[in-house]
């Protein structure tokens, strides 16, 4: 049974290995069985250069139509799992048809790759980059090796950067105005705000701010939206009066949030928003929305 299992198996090992992946950022990947695994980052128009080894195993003979690497940017919807949608995709051979007895290294480079998406792994849909390695063979399945990496892309911050004014409120019983200090936050950035009370004349618990994230994937009739609750922030526990004000300050660092992404290559969109929650003693239930924009600055 031994021997049968080994005919199986590929006559020789791939190695995928980055030209300055010592020195280079490593940041963890969720991997699609779960698994977290520290990949390589990057960002749009960089170099990607390395080598590719193929080593034989026991001195076993590899023949082969070729040898070659390409670089992949892909979109994979849950819904439709295993269809890969490819919004880059650049190739370089690496060797012509021959045989491979020994170790051999080939050097690759990709120069200024437009990588215009960042990784992303969502609930319904996952963007991913790769580089992979097939050895085209005669007669029997290619030999395939592919490593991941990661993209993120920095924003610088805006010129222009408002903040949101807006008010909630029931006839005659509630009326309240709240504000934030802006209306676009980078990942690590601090919410600042106010909550006025104008007329009360309901009976409050409690109130909370939630950051929403809603992830929608898909067209038409196929659209799948989803919404996580990544915090909740409780901002008052009492009874609040008429001309009460309360601040608000909540940390963003603490959370795993990525940039807002409006209509990715057709396929998805991830965007967040503040839910201000507002409780009354008879456990009604009364909210107020605001989307607002998350970006990516570079860290220090």
């Amino acid at each position: 049974m031994n021997y049968l299992v080994g005919a199986f198996k590929p006559p020789c090992n791939i190695f995928i290995s980055f030209a300055d992946g010592r020195s280079r950022k490593q940041v963890p990947l969720k991997k699609e069985n779960g698994k977290t695994v520290m990949a390589a980052l990057f960002q749009s128009q960089e170099n990607i250069v390395g080598e590719v080894v193929i080593e034989p195993i026991h001195g076993k003979k590899v023949e082969h139509n070729g040898v070659k690497i390409e670089l992949l940017g892909q979109i994979e919807l849950y819904f439709d799992r295993g269809n890969f949608y490819d919004f880059t995709s650049l190739v370089r051979e690496l060797d012509v048809p021959g045989e491979l007895y020994e170790r051999k290294a080939y050097p690759f480079e990709f120069s200024t790759v437009e990588m215009p998406y960042e990784s992303y792994n969502g609930v319904n849909v996952r963007l991913r980059y790769i580089l992979k390695v097939t050895v085209s063979r005669n007669y029997v399945s290619n030999i395939v090796e592919c490593q991941d990496f990661v993209v993120r892309n920095y924003t610088p911050p805006p010129s222009i950067n408002n903040s949101i004014k807006m008010e909630v409120g029931i006839e005659d019983c509630l009326h309240i105005e709240f504000e934030y200090s802006k209306s676009k936050y980078h990942l690590k950035d601090v919410i600042v705000g106010k909550i006025y009370f104008l007329l009360v004349r309901i009976k409050l618990k409690n109130m909370e701010l939630e950051i929403r994230r809603r992830e929608s994937t898909g067209s038409g009739p196929n659209t799948y939206v989803e919404t996580e609750t990544l915090a909740k922030f409780e901002l008052m526990d009492g009874a609040p009066v008429r001309g009460e004000s309360i601040p608000i300050r909540l940390f963003l660092s603490p959370y795993e949030l990525t940039p807002t992404y409006r209509n990715i290559n057709n396929k998805f969109s991830v965007k967040y928003y503040l839910n201000l929650v507002l409780v009354d003693e008879e456990d009604r239930r009364y909210f107020k929305q605001q989307e607002f924009t998350m970006y990516r600055i570079l860290e220090t």
